[in-house]
């Protein structure tokens, strides 16, 4: 039994981000079901003006997003014992506000190439994002190294190992 000046873990939180075809619904899936977590797909929360600009072919703005942020920060809010959110959050800003939410907000970035990307979005059949938006996404991300609790990892390796190294990385001293 814990003894009361025990210091106790905080919720934890983690965003699955990267460009589209990364593998943030796999990965999101499978690092919520490790952690015991929720999931919370962010594309699930796209307004049917997002998605329909999308599938047309058009990239999102910054004020097209700032509602959809707006709405995924709530939804975390609303898992006061932690979450695992997926999203793209391409933009220091986008990042800076789900963190109003959750302040020790982790991000897990899983890194492709534009050409990997490219392919991965290609060969999906049941999404509504094309392959001509790739190049956009890659136009509008900043990366997060230097960022506070962020791992990038090579998407391209087995889902099964980015969860594992996601999740040692989560338990470790950095997570604190």
């Amino acid at each position: 039994m814990p003894s009361d000046d025990s210091p106790e873990t905080p919720p934890l939180h983690v965003v699955v981000m990267g460009v589209a075809g990364c593998g943030k619904s796999i990965a999101g899936a499978e690092l919520a079901s490790r952690l015991a977590l929720p999931l919370i797909e962010g594309d699930n929360f796209h307004p049917d003006g997002n998605i329909r600009k999308m599938r047309e072919g058009t990239p999102l703005t910054d004020a097209d997003r700032a509602g959809w942020l707006q709405q995924l920060a709530g939804e975390l809010r609303l898992q006061p014992g932690g979450a695992v959110l997926t999203c793209s959050a391409l933009k220091r800003s986008y990042r800076d506000t789900l963190r109003g939410a959750v302040p020790t907000l982790h991000f897990l970035h899983l890194s492709l190439t534009p050409h990997q990307a490219m392919e991965r979005v290609a060969a999906r059949t049941d999404h509504f994002y094309p392959p001509s938006l790739v190049a956009s996404q890659f136009e509008t991300l900043e990366d997060p190294r230097g960022e506070p609790h962020v791992l990038v990892v090579d998407a391209t390796r087995h889902v099964d190992r980015l969860v594992e190294d996601a999740a040692r990385w989560l338990a470790g001293p950095s997570a604190a």
